[in-house]
This record gives structure tokens, C-alpha cells and sequence, in this order.
């Protein structure tokens, strides 16, 4: 059998939809082609052998097969092993690129079949939609979207193990392929890209999937931009196309809408555990971000210039553009050509000078030095820009010709010079509170003024440190020598410093890690007040920094309403919020609270703290804006985005909002400008929607919130059973590739804080916690605690039960919980974590087989469904086809560990390689990573 017509079978078996079952089909049988190039007769039938082998083994017990599966695989060579896991890792980077276009397809499909009084679900026309059906009106309605603070927050965060290069290629070929499906191509046409196609799959396999080097952080910050320059940068004035459409559609005006979404970042900025993250790299971030949203803009410029041929002869242009005109002739001269050519166009004119000073400050970005960048920045900012296009804009309308002026290229630069500015992205400097503290402890002990800080009270802590912050003398001398931890940290500031020199909107907040006492704030303030940057003056605090604290153990998070209410209390606090309109942002750990309290309690910490922070800043007539810390797995906050947000506590939602988009899930959401119009309007349309609900607080008395308590702690006692007995770290480290995980050069950022090794639980980080979880199938993290939880629950109340199908089908915030649990839950696969070495005995895989099948039994009693994830059957569907393709990589795996713990110094590096890219090959089949 060829390998495209066991993908045919295997997709007709899980019921894939045709459209993307022919797209596969087309896929395979180029892989094929090319592999049969490649390689031989019998390795090919092996490449087919093994899925229909496993298919037998895995899904219908056949434990011939099984044993025959797993000879072949002894039997084969480590070379032959990593050329089996190339081609498998290929065809899976090829399939996630077919959903991808698949959701893309599916998207159109419905857009076409939809009309004003029945909107596309989730889209901005469907929110707008319901303000009106609301009874709001246009300038109500207006008013909704003008209170939206979106803030999506890229990070560098390492759950993608794909490279670069091999995204590119998967993408062209993905591309290609559906060119050749659509059936309009000549003969010619068909055969060039026939050829293209091959010769792309043929460079893809020649690529390493697996970099061969460890990531830097300035690798992760072009990595970065690439995202920003092409799908973010097409997709955002999209959506205000969007608004004004529907505007239009329901209320016959458009109003002039605000920026509702701009972006922040953590790449060459996060400083958490990266000593990799240097002052000298965040600040060639910042020119890096700043030079390639100049360059974009001169792009744009020079299109609009072709575009606005317009001849003072036949349209007067506005007093205020000739004076701007007139102002800059004074300070620069066009080319001989330029004079020429615009002699009569003044829009050409008014583009060519502020093209000259954009390229202006190119020049002194790559001159390199920084004196002459921050003086020259003031020569022209981002806010001059756009006051400059507004002037073409307003000039154009005031002359008669308003739909160029509103419309179109113009507008949609201006958009983005209103979002991105001159900065792309602000940056977040992140760095743990414990840092913080050894540094102020060193300065007030030089400055005499305390010699046991860190020995403090709380108290104490506090009242010594508002005292400093009201002394305006300095903690340090000038040239005091402090040891390398502290100068680095007042150096961070320094960075800060220089930042908002050159463009306030270039820095954005300040996070401390593991925040845990009213002193992290203070700590952070004392810090920013020895570079010039926090001071009070005639009794009033001049600050241009926001102070944020990140709340991430389930200890923290259940104190963090009781945390803010005292800093609130505060009255340096309360001055220092005046300096800053007001305004607290207050971030949420998603992944570090999983990791310690288990999937449920994470969640129920998670949703009680927002409703304490809801409470409090409402009672101190605070704005605040929550930021989520979520990661791309279930285990870490991920899943739907709009859903997420949905689901938040009412108490909680103020139209602010900020989360992190991370890994995989950035590549996800951000290669396809399809995809990540559709993933921003549903965001748009969750806010509005949340924006206007009754902000409401949870009853404590009631049953709902008597059960989840129940829930949270029970689930959370299996959990804290489990990763708590003794034994347990020295079997997952032998249960999972966790060793080699934290080995693969996938990011620039150590996998445990405080070391570049795998250290114990405590240190190691959440991504790599779930990661390891995942590679084996068991995917603990994202529902672990679940069966005992609920059968508990639905054991000692008779009404349990049914009020859990009445919250499932009523309460958005249980039903997203409870079907991530089924998503992940559907995806692990017990059979598989079976063949993975028990080197501590079967006592934990036993554990989590029993929560495993009493988790299955009270889903399907609260779902009424037939199977777990039974109403969700396109993810369903994929996770059954690809499940007869990943079985192999896991056996592959085990073998490959098998060879490992008793391996010789010669086959250590191929090993190795081949360790690595069955992570990147599983990684790429499960479509996750951390």
C-alpha cells in the first residue's frame, strides 16, 4: 500500500472533511514522490508499515502487531530511525499548515453565506450586532468600543520547536498546493508549480528541523518581527474596516473610532531568569523594532506617493498642508528631480519631505551612536508622523475628495502609525522580586542606612522603604562599587531611562516575578529613584513607569485582593498612582499556578483573585487593566481566546485587557493574515461583549461557588498526592525525555530559574513541566485531579450532578474549564504512556490511569455525551487521524531512549539528534509543545 492511499484511509476513517482530505491527499502524494526519489523500495514500505501496524497495536489491541511493530523498529539503524522521524515530522508540519488553510476555507465559506440579521459568528459585525439588538445607540454603541484596551503581549517564551526556515517552507508548499486545488491553472501554470512544489518539499528535507545551535536572544527577536512585519502589520487596519462596515450595516454612521489594540513584547526585554537578556540586547531591540516599522512606513509612503498624483491645477489643497509645506521647504531641500516632478503635486511633495525624515532617522540608527539617536529622535516623532498624515487626510476631505482622504491606503497607514508608532512594539521588563530585594538590601547597607534589609519584617520592610523614597538623596555614590547583580539592575534602569528618551511609547511596563509583599513595589520604586526615574517633588510623585505585580502560586493569587488593598492603602502609593492616571495593571500567572496547584484549583485561584481584584479597584476607584500570563496548553491557560475571555468574572472586565500570545501559538495565529483577522475579531467580539455585561459578583453562599471550592481543593490534593510522593520526581525524569527537552536549543531562556541545568520540580519552569507531560501522552498537567475531584463531588450530593449539567450547559466560565479538560483529555492517550520505562515501578502510571477513567466517567455523566470531546468532532476527527502517525514516533522515542541509557561517546551526538527531532516530530503531531 502507498503511503497516500493509508492516508486516505485513515482519513476517511475519522471523518475529515473533504476539502481537507483531498488537500492531504495532495501532500502525501508529493511526499512520496519525492521520498521514493530519496530512498528505496523497502524503506518506503516500512514508512507505510509502521502506521498500519500501530493502528492494529494502539487502537484495536492487536498485540501481534505491537510485537512486530516494535522488532522493526530495534531492527533499525539510528540513521534509518532519523530518517523515518524526518519524513513523519514533515508530513505533520504540512498537515497543521492544510488545517490552518482548511480553517481559513472554512471561515470564507461562512463570511459569503451570511447577511446583516444573521452576522458570522464571533465576527466584529456579529458584536456590533448585538449592541444594537441591545437597544444601544450609534454613539452608545461608539462609546462601548472606545472603552477597549486590547493588548496582546508576544513573548519569547520556548514552546516552539519548529525553526524559522521550516515554517517558511511548510507555508509555500501549503500555499502551493492549494493553488493547484483550486483548478484554474493552465497546463503550464499546473506544471511549473507541480515542479515548485517538489523542489520546496526536497529543501525541506534537507533543513534541519532541529537547530543545530542554542538560540540567542537576538534570533528570537527577528523571529519575533517577522510575525509583527507581515500578518500582524496586513491584519490590523482590517478590523477597523470591519467596525466602520458594520457601523454602516446597523446604524447608517461611522463614527471616528480610537486605537482599540496595540501590541507589547517580552522578546529581548524578559529578564526572569535570562541572563541572556543584557542591557546592550533590549536596547538594540528597541532600534531593531524602531528601524523595521520606519522601513515599513517608507513602503507605504512611497505607494501612497505613486498613488495621490493629484495637480494643485485641478484640486486645492488646505491652508494648514500649504503652510506645512511651506514650513518644510525652510528646513530641507527636494532633488533637482523631486522639485521636477512634484512641481505641481503638493500630496507628492508633502510625502517626499516626510520620507526625508524617516530616512533621516534610519541614518542615525545605523550610525550607532546613542547621544546622537536620542537628540535626533526629538526631531521628529511618531506623533509628528501622524499629525502629518492627518493633515493629507483632513486636506483631502476639505477639497472634495473625502473617500480617498477616509478610505483606503491612506487611512489604513494611518491605523497603523496610531498602533505601532515608531516603537512596533512597547516592551515589558520583567525581572524576579528576589533580585529586587538583594539589590536595595546592597544599597541601603552602602548607603548606611540599614545592614539586615533582607532580615527585616514586613513591617519594617515597608516603612523603611517609603521613608528612602521620600528622601531625595541618592542610596549609592556616584562611583560606588557594587557587586555585578546590582549594578546590573541599576543599569536596567538606566535602559529604561534611555527608552523613554527616545520614545515614551517604546517601554511599557514594569513586571516583578513572584510577587508576594507590599515591599516588591517599593523595592522596585527605590530602584527607579536612584536613575532619576520615580522622585517627589512639592509633595507630588513624578513617575513615568507603571509598576506591575505578577501573582502566579495559588497562595498569591488567593491573597493578592487582600495584597492590592494595602498598597491602595498606601499614601505614597496612592501618590505614586496620581503620577500615572490612575491606572494599575495587575497581571495573572496561568502557568506557574497550574504547576503548583493542579489544573481545577489553578482555574477556580485564578477566577476567585480576579473577583477580589474586580472588588477592590472598583472600592478604590482605581482603572485597572488584568494582564493574562497564559501559556499555549491547557495546563498553562491555553485554548480558545474569545472563549477565555468570555468567561471571565463580569466584576472583572473594564474593556482593558492584556494576554500572552506564546510559541506555538504565535505561529498559529500570526503566519496567516486569515487566521489572524479571525483570531483578533473574536478577541474584539468577546470584549465587547464582556464590556457591557452586568458586573455582578459570584455568591459565595451559593452552590456553584460551594462546589467549585470542593472541586479546587480535592482535585488539588490528587495533584499535590501525586508530584508530592516520594519517588515521583525520579520517575517523571525516567517516564519523560524531560532530560533532552531541556537540552533542545529552542530558546535563549535557561528551562529552570537560577540554573542552566534541570534542577528539581520547584525550579524547573511550567513549559517544560508540560512539555515532557505531553511528549508522552499523558498530558497530567491539563486534567489531573479531575476524576477524584467530581466523583467525589457527585458521590455525597444527590443534587451535584445535575446542577453540574445545568452549569455546563448555562455558565460560560464551567463549560470552557471542562471542555479544555476534554480537549486534553481526548488527546492523551494511556496505551502510549504505557511504553514508556517505569523505573520507579507502575504506582504513578496507576494513579493516573484511575483519575484518567473515573475523570472519563463524570465528563460523559455532565456532557451527556458518547465520548470525551464528543461535541467538538473537528478536533475529534484530527486527533484520530493523526493518532496511526504519532503512535510510531512514540515507539520510535522509547527505542531511542532504550539506546541512550546505554549509549557509548561515539553515538552520543547522533543520538542525540535523533532524541531531538522525535521531540520536534511528536511536538509537531500533538500541535504542542509547553
Amino acid at each position: 500500500m502507498h503511503w497516500e492511499k493509508l492516508v486516505d484511509q485513515f482519513a476517511n476513517k475519522s471523518d475529515l472533511s473533504k476539502e481537507l482530505v483531498s488537500q492531504v491527499e495532495s501532500l502525501t502524494k508529493f511526499l512520496e514522490k519525492v521520498v521514493s526519489e530519496k530512498e528505496d523500495e523497502t524503506f518506503l514500505e516500512e514508512l507505510v508499515d509502521l502506521p498500519q501496524l500501530a493502528a492494529r497495536a494502539f487502537d484495536e489491541g492487536d498485540e501481534e502487531a505491537f510485537d512486530k511493530m516494535e522488532k522493526q523498529i530495534t531492527d533499525l539503524s539510528t540513521d534509518e530511525i532519523n530518517r523515518l522521524l524526518r519524513y513523519y515530522t514533515v508530513f505533520f508540519h504540512l498537515m497543521n499548515s492544510q488545517e490552518q488553510r482548511e480553517i481559513t476555507r472554512i471561515n470564507r465559506e461562512r463570511a459569503i453565506n451570511t447577511d446583516p440579521e444573521s452576522p458570522r459568528g464571533e465576527s466584529i459585525a456579529e458584536a456590533v450586532y448585538f449592541l444594537k439588538e441591545e437597544g444601544y445607540s450609534a454613539q452608545e454603541a461608539a462609546d462601548v468600543i472606545a472603552q477597549l484596551d486590547i493588548q496582546p503581549t508576544i513573548t519569547a517564551h520556548p514552546t516552539e520547536a519548529r525553526r524559522h526556515s521550516v515554517m517558511m517552507k511548510q507555508q509555500h508548499i501549503t500555499k502551493m498546493i492549494n493553488k493547484l486545488g483550486q483548478g484554474n491553472l493552465t497546463p503550464d501554470e499546473r506544471h511549473q508549480t507541480t515542479i515548485d512544489i517538489l523542489n520546496e518539499v526536497h529543501l525541506l528535507l534537507a533543513t534541519d528541523e532541529v537547530r543545530s545551535e542554542k538560540v540567542t536572544v537576538e534570533d528570537e527577536v527577528e523571529n519575533g518581527m517577522f510575525f509583527f512585519m507581515n500578518a500582524i502589520w496586513d491584519t490590523v487596519p482590517v478590523l477597523y474596516d470591519d467596525l466602520r462596515r458594520a457601523f454602516n450595516t446597523y446604524y447608517n454612521e461611522v463614527p471616528d473610532f480610537s486605537t482599540i489594540l496595540r501590541y507589547r513584547s517580552w522578546i529581548g526585554s524578559d529578564r526572569d531568569g535570562n541572563p541572556n537578556v543584557t542591557d546592550d540586547v533590549t536596547w538594540n531591540t528597541v532600534l531593531e523594532q524602531r528601524k523595521n516599522v520606519m522601513n515599513l512606513y517608507l513602503d507605504e509612503l512611497d505607494q501612497i506617493r505613486s498613488y495621490l498624483s493629484i495637480s494643485q491645477n485641478k484640486f486645492d489643497i488646505s491652508d494648514e498642508l500649504s503652510e506645512s509645506l511651506l514650513e518644510d521647504e525652510k528646513k530641507y531641500t527636494l532633488s533637482e528631480r523631486y522639485q521636477r516632478l512634484y512641481n505641481k503635486e503638493p500630496y507628492r511633495r508633502k510625502i517626499t519631505f516626510m520620507m526625508h525624515k524617516l530616512e533621516h532617522q534610519l541614518e542615525l540608527i545605523a550610525g550607532e551612536n546613542k547621544a546622537q539617536i536620542l537628540a535626533g529622535a526629538k526631531e521628529y516623532t511618531s506623533e509628528d508622523f501622524i499629525a502629518e498624515l492627518e493633515l493629507i487626510s483632513d486636506s483631502l476631505v476639505s477639497t472634495g475628495l473625502k473617500s480617498i482622504g477616509e478610505l483606503g491606503t491612506l487611512k489604513h497607514l494611518l491605523v497603523r502609525a496610531n498602533t505601532f508608532g515608531f516603537h512596533m512594539a512597547a516592551l515589558d521588563i520583567r525581572q524576579h522580586s528576589k533580585i529586587h530585594e538583594d539589590a536595595v538590601a546592597e544599597l541601603l547597607s552602602m548607603a548606611q542606612v540599614c545592614d539586615n534589609y533582607s532580615d527585616l519584617e514586613e513591617a519594617d520592610k515597608v516603612d523603611l522603604l517609603v521613608e528612602e523614597l521620600k528622601n531625595p538623596r541618592p542610596l549609592s555614590p556616584l562611583k560606588a562599587q557594587l557587586g555585578d547583580q546590582t549594578a546590573q539592575m541599576l543599569e536596567v534602569f538606566g535602559v529604561i531611562d534611555d527608552m523613554l528618551s527616545l520614545d515614551p511609547q517604546s517601554f511599557g511596563s514594569y513586571i516583578i516575578s513572584m510577587t508576594h509583599s507590599v515591599s516588591d513595589f517599593f523595592e522596585v520604586m527605590i530602584l527607579a529613584k536612584e536613575v532619576g526615574l520615580w522622585s517627589i517633588e512639592e509633595g507630588n510623585v513624578k513617575s513615568p513607569i507603571d509598576v506591575v505585580p505578577l501573582f502566579e502560586t495559588i497562595e498569591d493569587l488567593s491573597e493578592c485582593g487582600r495584597f492590592m488593598t494595602e498598597i491602595f492603602e498606601t499614601d505614597l502609593y496612592q501618590n505614586h498612582l496620581k503620577a500615572r492616571n490612575e491606572l494599575q495593571e495587575i497581571m495573572l500567572g496561568y502557568s506557574d499556578s497550574n504547576k503548583d496547584g493542579g489544573y481545577w484549583m489553578a482555574n477556580w485561584a485564578l477566577e476567585q483573585g480576579q473577583q477580589d481584584l474586580g472588588k477592590v479597584c472598583r472600592k478604590y476607584d482605581v482603572d485597572f487593566r488584568l494582564f493574562h500570563g497564559r501559556g499555549g496548553t491547557v495546563g498553562r491557560g491555553g485554548g480558545r481566546s474569545n472563549q477565555a475571555i468570555l468567561a471571565l468574572p463580569p466584576i472583572s472586565n473594564n474593556g482593558r485587557i492584556r494576554f500572552t500570545e506564546q510559541g506555538e501559538v504565535i505561529s498559529f495565529r500570526y503566519s496567516l493574515p486569515d487566521i489572524t483577522r479571525r483570531h483578533l475579531e473574536q478577541i474584539v467580539n468577546a470584549m465587547i461583549r464582556v464590556t457591557v455585561a452586568e458586573k455582578k459578583v459570584l455568591d459565595s453562599e451559593g452552590a456553584f461557588f460551594g462546589t467549585m471550592e470542593t472541586v479546587a481543593n480535592r482535585s488539588m490534593e490528587a495533584y499535590r498526592d501525586l508530584i508530592d510522593e516520594e519517588g515521583f520526581w525520579e520517575w517523571y525524569t525516567g517516564k519523560t525525555p524531560i532530560e533532552h527537552i531541556s537540552r533542545l536549543p529552542i530558546a535563549s531562556r535557561p528551562v529552570s530559574r537560577g540554573s542552566t541545568k534541570m534542577a528539581d520540580f520547584d525550579n524547573l519552569r511550567a513549559i517544560p513541566w508540560n512539555f515532557a507531560w505531553t511528549q508522552v501522552r499523558y498530558n497530567v498537567p491539563g486534567w489531573y485531579g479531575t476524576g477524584v475531584a467530581f466523583h467525589k463531588v457527585i458521590e455525597e450530593d444527590d443534587q451535584a450532578l445535575a446542577n453540574l449539567k445545568k452549569w455546563y450547559k448555562n455558565d460560560i466560565f464551567f463549560k470552557s474549564i471542562l471542555d479544555n479538560t476534554q480537549r486534553e483529555m481526548a488527546r492523551t492517550h494511556i496505551q502510549t504512556s504505557t511504553i514508556y520505562p517505569d523505573n520507579e515501578g507502575r504506582r504513578f502510571h496507576e494513579s493516573i490511569i484511575g483519575d484518567f477513567e473515573k475523570a472519563k466517567e463524570a465528563i460523559l455523566k455532565i456532557t451527556e455525551e458518547d465520548e470525551i470531546l464528543g461535541h467538538s468532532n473537528v478536533i475529534l476527527n484530527s486527533i484520530k487521524f493523526r493518532n496511526p502517525f504519532t503512535y510510531p514516533l512514540n515507539m520510535i522515542q522509547v527505542e531511542l531512549l532504550d539506546r541512550w541509557s546505554e549509549h557509548t561517546e561515539e553515538e552520543e551526538n547522533k543520538l542525540r539528534d535523533a532524541l531531538f527531532l522525535s521531540i520536534n516530530g511528536i511536538a509537531a503531531a500533538m500541535q504542542s509543545t509547553g
